[in-house]
């Protein structure tokens, strides 16, 4: 059902550069063995000019910890309906989350980015841990995290 609604969300929050074509995109994000608590992410698209341009998923389901997550935190103002319905549980230290969503196509190769905030109760906030362009050449390549994130990649 998550998934479902996941994907009503980001057909209509992400189609934003007109009517489009959506296409399926798995997002796949590694955690390293950090021994902590689960970690929360968020991950969200900015558009070419760096301005927030929607929610992706949100791991996590306690909003007391979304300041945690600043970069998204500031762009949304801890809006909790920017994740309405897009939202499942914390990821464990050496743990994988695999979220497959319909992305425009339109977002591709036009200067979007996507970015992964995480945050683990009792240690330091990783804004912007992951920052990867949108592109169709990007696909299935594995970027490494600052912090917790040991490879993020997306693929179509």
């Amino acid at each position: 059902m998550r998934t479902i609604l996941a994907a009503l969300a980001l057909t209509t929050a992400l189609t934003l550069p007109g009517i489009a074509m959506a296409r399926p995109v798995t997002l796949t994000t590694t955690l390293k063995d950090y021994g902590g608590d689960g970690a929360y992410l968020a991950i969200y698209v900015t558009d070419p000019k760096g301005a927030y341009a929607g929610s992706l998923w949100m791991a996590g389901t306690k909003s007391k910890y979304y300041e945690h997550l600043s970069d998204w935190y500031r762009a949304t103002g801890g809006n909790a309906a920017e994740i309405d319905g897009i939202t499942g549980a914390s990821v464990g230290a050496g743990r994988q989350l695999e979220i497959t969503l319909d992305l425009a196509d339109t977002l591709f190769d036009a200067g979007y980015t996507i970015h992964v905030d995480a945050a683990v109760e009792d240690m330091r906030d990783s804004p912007n841990e992951v920052a990867v362009p949108l592109t169709t050449q990007g696909a299935g390549q594995s970027v490494q995290g600052r912090r917790y994130i040991a490879n993020f990649s997306y693929g179509m």
